[in-house]
């Protein structure tokens, strides 16, 4: 019942647009202050690896694949991921300004959330992974007052355009399948 009024409801996507302009803002101005201030994240990925989330009891690794991904990709590309970072967090933070491929930009909001929690930077995180939440979950509805209400109906069609019968010749093919009776 609470997921159909999240996806469905008008009254929710208003609601939604407030949610998705916020944690929008979050993520632009992160990413903003990230492309025009000279980021670098060799130092964060470092402390990451030097400092990985450990098990107080076992002193076992939390997040073994985290840090070996840290290791043997980010850190030897950490010049692709000095653009991959402050990129990904403006436009994430544009498209759901926009509304534009929101649920899209809601989920890869998600992902780098995850990966700075894995790396155990708690931050706004926590807030921003529940409420990227709620955006995803609610779908279409939450692009409903932005671009998707125009953009999402296009796609629908250009993706499905290939499954529509052939309305010019109706009977193209009949001839082919026998009738069965």
């Amino acid at each position: 019942m609470l997921g159909t009024f999240m996806r469905e409801n008008k009254y929710a996507a208003g609601l939604l647009l407030f949610v998705r302009l916020y944690v929008g803002y979050e993520w632009l101005t992160a990413g903003w202050h990230k492309l025009t201030g000279g980021f670098d994240a060799g130092g964060f990925l470092k402390n990451a690896v030097a400092k990985p989330i450990v098990d107080k009891a076992t002193n076992e690794l939390v997040y073994p694949t985290f840090t070996a991904f840290v290791n043997n990709f980010a850190l030897p590309n950490v010049k692709i991921i000095n653009i991959l970072i402050p990129l990904g967090e403006f436009l994430v933070g544009l498209g759901l300004i926009l509304g534009c491929l929101t649920t899209a930009a809601a989920f890869f909001g998600l992902m780098m959330n995850f990966m700075f929690m894995f790396a155990g930077t708690v931050s706004t995180n926590p807030w921003l992974v529940l409420l990227g939440g709620v955006v995803v979950l609610a779908g279409a509805n939450a692009g409903r007052f932005g671009v998707d209400f125009y953009l999402l109906p296009v796609l629908r069609k250009v993706f499905t355009h290939k499954n529509k019968p052939n309305v010019k010749n109706p009977g193209a093919g009949a001839a082919a399948t026998p009738a069965i009776r």
